[in-house]
């Protein structure tokens, strides 16, 4: 390499310095879910409201732990991350980060332990499987 491209090569290094240090590196947060004593039955029943909702929260039962993209039934991905926005924060469903994948479990338990039976009696009635159709 000549002197003039270790000059280049030095200046363009040097402008990058610059410019990274006063970049801010972005990091997801991490997903928050209320703890059962604080589920309202109000939220959990508009959550179920929705047909996709629903669909997840059947699928989600039926088969277990299961990626958004598993789950998106080829809907446009700001809508997907809204659904699962909502079933959050009912306490529906609790979202986990592992790289860039996010795995949704239905927290059963937990429903079951403040609102008993009701989960199961929502999910007994007849439904299409909206989370994939």
């Amino acid at each position: 390499m000549g002197n003039a491209e270790k000059c280049v090569s030095s200046n363009i290094y040097e402008r990058w310095k610059e410019y990274t240090s006063r970049c801010t590196i972005l990091l997801m947060r991490p997903y928050t879910h209320p703890p059962a004593s604080d589920f309202l039955l109000e939220r959990v029943l508009y959550a179920l409201s929705d047909p996709i909702r629903l669909g997840i929260v059947r699928h989600l039962a039926q088969r277990g732990p299961a990626t958004c993209g598993e789950l998106d039934g080829g809907r446009p991905k700001s809508t997907v991350s809204h659904h699962f926005k909502v079933l959050r924060e009912s306490g529906l469903v609790r979202t986990e980060s592992n790289g860039t994948t996010h795995i949704n479990t239905l927290r059963r338990g937990d429903v079951e332990m403040r609102f008993p039976g009701l989960l199961a009696a929502i999910l007994a009635q007849p439904g299409t499987d909206s989370a994939t159709a």
